[in-house]
């Protein structure tokens, strides 16, 4: 417009009279209004490319005419998981990671057999590895007998050597393809913390959410449903495709299934596509090197990538582990929080006040690649605002990792023990998972020099090389202990693989039978 303006007081000068000028003015509305219009358009087509974008990273369409409820900790999650089961008309289906046979879980398995009761189609996924240890036989025997349909994903299999490394990590409830509920929370007594015993919480995250959006997660537990026996019967699935809009919030769910890694090319744009703030709350990280160079890069350009990951741990050798990754993102400009409670389990983020994403992916290899994860990604302003605010509550019990003047990494003030409540739980299996990722990657990255290493992690490289060197000595003097255990995988994956082969080659002989017998004349 200064350009526009100054030509036509260039005009005024050479005499340009009264009538000319206003429809030089009148013009240059005009084109200031196109301008603007142009403006828009191209604001719009960059918002089309992006949704495009979001949609073919993750799998996910953006889905409109919903209603999305901010829930914080136990303390709100646990009674809205019960008055919504309570309130069931037609079925609950419901899917976690880690169920424990404890007061908590027993008054799930109570709400749930009441409903199974009255008629509704109750079904439950739980993970086999996750629930190990965690609950018995007994109790699930218990959900059957009161008409709660029941399956276990990947119990151990001897035609599966290697079945176990891929979770249900999932967390979530879909009831009567009207609400449902998307969190990191699993069930157990140890996220209500002990107040007589002084333990604090496990601070969680989820949401509640209501509207079309259902029927996405719906079928997402459908999916695993089927992967584990007979689908669920189609007499029994409600329509939810012409149900009323419950409220005007756009939102995606993204269900993860190992090796697709939809999240992590959701995360990877959104950290390119961020411009003022990212901020994130993640329980067991370790990014892999596309990822960390990611945050690093959006860091060195201005935006405000902040990490915010627990203090505690109840395997005392992944702390090192942990911190030896925060020296290369402190230095680009990354800020660093652990949280002084009893344990940080949640899995958000929150990105320029428009974006956030709440569920149950961990920013590490084994959530992005390995597991069935599920999250819900929601595009809308007040409810990121809503998750700002609370990150920056987060803060207030949190300490601010930095780099003193040696360069090293420290924690100012921060809690030299673990705090109570961490002696044992469900989060060790992803804590384990996390360190060995970033083991793995150090040790790695020593031997092909793919990175330069960082001094906090000569620590590791050194334990790892005289480890490795007292397991060489023994073996030299004990061979079988090698020997064996080397034999007997080597025949078992030789097994398994002759055993899938026939079962292959049989289906294929059934199956051109069955061919040869439909070209018979009849």
């Amino acid at each position: 417009m200064f350009c526009i303006v100054t030509r036509i007081d260039m005009h005024a000068e050479q005499g340009i009279n009264p009538g000319e000028r206003k429809m030089a003015v009148r013009d240059a509305g005009k084109l200031g209004e196109q301008q603007q219009r142009q403006e828009r358009a191209g604001l719009g087509y960059i918002r089309a490319i992006a949704d495009h974008a979001f949609s073919r990273a993750a799998s996910a369409p953006l889905v409109g005419g919903n209603q999305v409820r901010l829930l914080k900790d136990a303390q709100e999650n646990y009674p809205a998981w019960r008055d919504a089961i309570r309130a069931a008309k037609h079925h609950v289906h419901f899917e976690n990671y880690i169920i424990y046979d404890d007061e908590i879980g027993r008054s799930l398995a109570h709400e749930l057999i009441a409903k199974a009761r009255e008629g509704i189609h109750v079904r439950l996924i739980y993970d086999w590895l996750g629930c190990f240890g965690k609950a018995s036989s007994n109790f699930w025997n218990h959900l059957r007998a009161g008409g709660v349909e029941v399956r276990c994903y990947n119990p151990p299999h001897l035609d599966s050597p290697f079945g176990w490394l891929s979770r249900d990590h999932r967390k979530t409830i879909a009831i009567d393809s009207n609400i449902g509920f998307i969190s990191g929370l699993c069930v157990g007594s140890r996220w209500l913390g002990n107040p007589k015993k002084n333990i604090q919480p496990w601070r969680d995250t989820g949401v509640e959410v209501r509207g079309n959006v259902v029927a996405q997660l719906e079928r997402a537990f459908a999916h695993i449903w089927e992967m584990l026996g007979e689908p669920i019967p189609a007499s029994e699935q409600l329509c939810s495709s012409n149900q009323a809009d419950a409220g005007q919030m756009n939102l995606r769910i993204v269900a993860g299934l190992p090796e697709m890694a939809g999240m992590l090319r959701l995360d990877l744009l959104i950290s390119s596509m961020a411009r003022k703030r990212l901020w994130l709350t993640d329980a067991y990280f370790a990014g892999t090197s596309t990822y960390v160079e990611a945050l690093k890069s959006a860091a060195r350009d201005g935006v405000d990538v902040r990490l915010l990951l627990p203090s505690g741990t109840d395997i005392p050798i992944l702390k090192p582990l942990s911190r030896a990754g925060y020296r290369p993102l402190l230095v680009a400009g990354v800020r660093i929080f652990e949280w002084n409670g009893t344990m940080l389990h949640a899995k958000t983020s929150v990105a320029d006040g428009n974006w956030a994403r709440v569920g149950s992916t961990n920013l590490n290899l084994a959530s992005w690649f390995g597991n069935c994860e599920l999250d819900a990604v929601i595009e809308d302003a007040a409810f990121a605002s809503e998750m700002e605010a609370m990150y920056l509550d987060d803060l207030a019990n949190a300490t601010e990792v930095v780099l003193n003047n040696a360069n090293k990494v420290r924690a100012p003030g921060a809690p030299r023990h673990a705090p109570r409540g961490l002696n044992s739980g469900g989060g060790s299996i992803g804590r384990a998972a996390a360190g060995t990722l970033r083991l793995s990657n150090t040790i790695g990255a020593a031997f092909t020099n793919h990175r330069v290493l960082e001094t906090a992690e000569g620590k590791i490289v050194s334990i790892a090389g005289a480890a490795l060197l007292c397991l060489a000595i023994f073996f030299v003097f004990f061979p079988r202990f090698l020997a064996y255990p080397v034999s007997l995988v080597c025949a078992w994956i030789a097994l398994t693989l002759l055993y899938r082969g026939y079962r292959l080659h049989r289906e294929r002989r059934r199956s051109l039978a069955s061919d040869r017998k439909a070209e018979e004349p009849q």
